[in-house]
């Protein structure tokens, strides 16, 4: 089986990240991460990063440059980040707990999905 590929976006607004609260599973209720998901047979990540937004946020998104390096969720599962800009939706938490806007004073501060914290130096450098 081939590995899976699970792609976040980086949705920057000016000088703020949009980030998700996990509503589940319950390991991950409540922590924060860059909303995203898994990429399917026949798409690229640039298409199913699109879909994922549209469908988790309401959102349509241009792909941008990737952000950071991939990270290895498992054995078979790699999380893959990329800059994402907003043209066009309204957002809106469809499959998230809440949705917020944070600068870069506080990314810190965040409770992340573990996975996510490895981006943390490239989403200051982004936001700075």
């Amino acid at each position: 089986m081939a590995d899976q590929i699970v792609v976040a976006g980086a949705l920057i607004s000016g000088p703020s990240l949009l980030v998700a609260q996990r509503a589940r599973p319950p390991e991950l209720a409540g922590l924060w991460e860059l909303p995203g998901g898994k990429v399917v047979a026949g798409e690229t990540d640039e298409t199913a990063l699109a879909r994922e937004l549209r469908e988790e946020l309401g959102v349509e998104v241009t792909v941008g440059a990737r952000l950071g390096a991939d990270v290895a969720l498992n054995a078979t599962t790699t999380l893959r980040a990329y800059r994402v800009t907003q043209t066009g939706g309204i957002l809106h938490p469809n499959d998230h707990r809440a949705l917020r806007w944070v600068g870069v004073d506080e990314l810190d501060e965040l409770a992340w999905v573990p996975a996510d914290r490895a981006w943390l130096a490239e989403l200051r450098e982004a936001l700075s």
